[in-house]
């Protein structure tokens, strides 16, 4: 298979805030190649043509690889679970880069990841990410028997690149890239996510020119289908 293009769960808007709009992009890129990228490609054919339908939106990046989010720590757990109202300034301090990332999530209509596949998983650049913005009675709560997200995002669009091809078919069970990320965005309360895949970036160059090229017009036609 040469691209996947793959839509999870219902096409509901439920969470959207009266106060948000439709033109806060937010971009979060987890290659540690800065050039050649291939999930740096997609995105950047998303948001291309996302500021061409929102020319008056604001775009904000978060580059994993050139500003790395720090790991969670027993300080940063501790905070997750302690009432805000008793927080003291070390905690307050702990949890300071999980407020900033949650913060930014909030304000965003749309989230686009950008990710390869590493070693069949994400980036860890982006699991720590992830491990920042999944916070209790934040993003998520738990009432002893059922979870419910909280997260007031409309959807999320994950461009994701693939060394080998066979991920949509013969090497799905493989795949710990994209169902993840589906399953993480379901859990915090987002229904509508989006998957685009370039397959076989590591082949001929001209396979690639092609899966990519292919993905790409898939990454555009999608912003108009929002």
């Amino acid at each position: 298979m040469k691209f996947l293009n793959r839509w999870f769960g219902p096409r509901s808007h439920h969470h959207t805030s009266k106060a948000k709009t439709m033109s806060y992009l937010l971009r979060i890129d987890a290659s540690s190649r800065q050039q050649d990228s291939h999930s740096r490609t997609l995105a950047d054919a998303f948001e291309t043509a996302w500021r061409k339908r929102y020319p008056s939106g604001t775009v904000v990046r978060r580059d994993l690889a050139s500003t790395p989010v720090g790991h969670i720590s027993d300080r940063t757990i501790k905070g997750f679970y302690t009432p805000r109202e008793a927080h003291d300034a070390d905690l307050r301090e702990a949890t300071g880069l999980s407020d900033t990332l949650i913060k930014e999530l909030d304000r965003a209509d749309t989230v686009l990841i950008a990710t390869p596949m590493y070693n069949f998983s994400i980036p860890s650049a982006l699991k720590a990410w992830i491990d920042q913005i999944v916070r209790i009675n934040r993003t998520f709560a738990y009432d002893g028997a059922h979870f419910t997200g909280l997260l007031k995002v409309r959807r999320v669009v994950i461009v994701a690149a693939f060394g080998a091809a066979g991920y949509g078919d013969a090497l799905a069970s493989a795949d710990f890239v994209t169902p993840y990320l589906k399953f993480v965005f379901n859990f915090l309360g987002v229904s509508d996510v989006s998957v685009i895949a370039a397959e076989a970036t590591t082949a001929d160059a001209t396979i690639v020119a092609r899966n990519v090229a292919e993905a790409k017009n898939v990454a555009v036609s999608l912003v108009g289908a929002a």
